[in-house]
């Protein structure tokens, strides 16, 4: 079997232009595999817009993605997901009226030849329960399979879209803000959760909260006015004068 070599995603000039105003400016950066790397950097930075054009729901204006060796600029999100790229957004993205196991059932049956019955019986689709099981226990919510996913906690609801995600299988998972709004007892058990769900994938996270960065990331880039500012450790980076300045307002 071939193994892949090169970063798993990668932007060469990558920048979007909204009315004259420049959101992302030039980035070129290199994702490597299987490792978690964090995009951060004070508002107004351009993050979400950098993951908006990573995950397909932005154009860019210019520059170039590469997804595993494929050039992917300007594919919709659709294309991308079915190639393996696959987002959690910052607000939760669930069926609030399915159990915590149909959730992740019907994310398992887009992948199957039964994805075009999204009301398929049942009985049908029990063939994914073992799965789906599965992967609820690796977010430790197998005990929750039978709740109303509207009657979770917050936290819970987050995890519950991991495991959503996480039925695609995907080997680049991008995480928007995965710990916001949470108490210091989710936070704490999505940073483990994140350490678990990355072994054998690569996951990129624009996160605010600097402990998840420096508890999960083995690499970090900062952004800030739409630039890459500092690349490197998380130690590198909160050490480094620029990143200081950018996010306390020093040297302006």
């Amino acid at each position: 079997m071939q193994i892949a070599v090169g970063p798993i995603i990668s932007t060469s000039e990558l920048t979007k232009e909204y009315a004259g105003f420049r959101a992302v400016d030039g980035v070129s950066l290199s994702i490597d595999r299987h490792r978690v790397h964090a995009i951060i950097g004070p508002n107004g930075a351009g993050k979400t817009t950098l993951f908006n054009l990573l995950s397909g729901f932005t154009p860019p204006t210019s520059g170039t993605i590469v997804f595993d060796g494929q050039d992917i600029t300007g594919r919709p999100p659709a294309d991308l997901a079915a190639m393996g790229i696959v987002r959690s957004f910052q607000i939760t993205s669930i069926f609030p009226h399915l159990s915590v196991l149909e959730n992740v059932k019907v994310s398992l049956q887009a992948k199957t030849a039964l994805s075009q019955r999204f009301l398929a019986s049942s009985q049908t689709t029990r063939a994914l329960d073992g799965p789906a099981l599965e992967i609820l226990k690796s977010v430790g919510m197998e005990d929750l399979s039978e709740h109303l996913a509207a009657h979770l906690p917050y936290g819970r609801k987050r995890s519950l879209e991991l495991a959503i995600s996480l039925a695609q299988d995907p080997p680049l998972l991008l995480l928007d803000e995965p710990t916001a709004g949470m108490g210091t007892e989710d936070i704490a058990r999505t940073i483990e959760l994140i350490k678990r769900i990355a072994q054998g994938r690569t996951i990129v996270l624009v996160e605010h909260n600097l402990r998840v960065v420096a508890d999960v990331c083995d690499r970090v880039t900062v952004l800030q006015r739409g630039r890459v500012l500092v690349e490197g450790t998380y130690e590198e980076v909160r050490a480094d004068q620029r990143v200081i300045d950018a996010y306390l307002g020093g040297g302006h």
